[in-house]
């Protein structure tokens, strides 16, 4: 059972990598593109992350892309400009190109990192990292459960796995412990983790179902070339373009 799903596995890694998933461009690519290492560069790949739930990635990235864009609006990804700033002023400012859907709860998780973050950090959110020696288990444990209500929603099973991802893979940031830096568990990796079959229907159904995903994929990997974030991308696409058939032809070339 398992040789088969990591066959299948290969098959998809490789269909990614040759954008036969339907393309290779993923919501983040919606980004102002800048300087890797910088505040602004972090800062930008974080607070919308906190919004990113039971909507359009895609949208929300244009959003968020617009907003910073935008002079009037550029300020609320500055967390010691939101702290200074009336509630008001911020809702008005996440609301104009909606990166913030609902109005009130929205722009108060908004406001709660940014306060988070000049409190802890002086709003420098790269401390963070910094201060756990970029270390997967210890910044997530941190965000998770030492200071789960300083970090609304960031700090989900969900979110917080594809945080750490997107800062990976947008910033200069390099991790300790990468391996450990699961899937992230979203509607889309769900479906395809269940369409390779390494959860069954109950399973799919069961409201601890993103924990049963993430144990699956670190128990499969263990022992392989894979950590279970290679995965996340392929399997993303796979079931966001109605999963492509599996193509056994791209492991010949």
């Amino acid at each position: 059972m398992k040789e088969v799903i990591l066959k299948k596995v290969d098959i998809l890694y490789e269909m990614w990598k040759k954008g036969n998933l339907g393309g290779e461009i993923m919501p983040e690519d919606q980004n102002p593109q800048l300087e890797k290492s910088s505040l602004e560069n972090y800062l930008y790949f974080t607070l919308p992350m906190a919004l990113n739930y039971q909507r359009n990635s895609y949208t929300l990235w244009e959003s968020a892309n617009q907003t910073y864009q935008d002079p009037e609006t550029k300020f609320v990804f500055d967390p010691i400009k939101v702290v200074k700033s009336p509630f008001e002023e911020v809702q008005k400012a996440l609301t104009k190109y909606k990166v913030a859907l609902q109005k009130n709860k929205q722009t108060e998780i908004w406001i709660r990192l940014c306060h988070t973050f000049v409190e802890l950090y002086g709003g420098d959110i790269r401390k963070l990292f910094d201060e756990f020696q970029n270390d997967v288990n210890l910044i997530r444990n941190f965000i998770q459960k030492a200071k789960k209500t300083d970090f609304p929603y960031l700090s989900g099973t969900k979110i917080c796995n594809y945080w750490l991802y997107v800062i990976w893979q947008y910033t200069d940031r390099e991790y300790k412990n990468i391996e450990n830096l699961t899937v992230a568990p979203d509607t889309h990796v769900v479906k395809a983790t269940h369409r390779l079959g390494l959860i069954n229907d109950k399973e799919l159904e069961s409201s601890n179902v993103q924990n049963i995903v993430i144990d699956r994929w670190n128990q499969l990997f263990e022992g392989t070339k894979y950590k279970p974030i290679d995965i996340h991308t392929a399997l993303w696409l796979w079931s966001r373009n109605g999963f492509i058939e599996l193509d056994n032809s791209v492991l010949e070339d």
